[in-house]
């Protein structure tokens, strides 16, 4: 009875993994065939023992491979050309005023809308730098 369970445990946890393709399920489908492999080597192996070594398998499986899955996640993060465009300097073309919904500078030729990092109204003609893009905004600051 109890080799059927972990056998239809793996069999569950194997589904739900290929459903999703996210690793949500694959430490606990290779914890229960390492219990289903226990419960075959010990005959005299109790259902709590079973379910420790489940919760183990699992446990030590998701602390080993989850830093290397979240390195491996933060290498996938490509720069845009926007970020690349942080740190130079544009010219305001229009004042910027967040206070009235306005503010417009032109970056490598390229017209861009901007506010103020700190909120302040800058004019016309001023020359300031990209300090942070979000979305099709420029925060900018003299």
């Amino acid at each position: 009875m109890d080799i059927i369970l972990w056998a239809v445990l793996i069999a569950v946890f194997v589904i739900v993994e290929f459903c999703t393709l996210q690793l949500v399920s694959i430490w606990f489908a290779v914890a229960s065939l390492v219990t289903l492999l226990c419960t075959l080597c010990f005959d005299k192996l109790s259902m709590l023992g079973q379910t420790a070594i489940f919760i183990l398998t699992s446990t030590v499986l998701v602390i080993i491979t989850l830093p290397l899955i979240k390195k491996r996640l933060n290498k996938a993060h490509i720069a845009t050309n926007s970020e690349l465009e942080i740190g130079k300097k544009a010219l305001v073309i229009e004042e910027i005023n967040s206070d009235k919904g306005m503010g417009r500078v032109t970056l490598n030729g390229i017209d861009w809308t901007a506010v103020s990092a700190d909120g302040s109204i800058i004019s016309a003609d001023s020359v300031v730098t990209v300090s942070e893009i979000k979305g099709t905004k420029l925060i900018v600051k003299l």
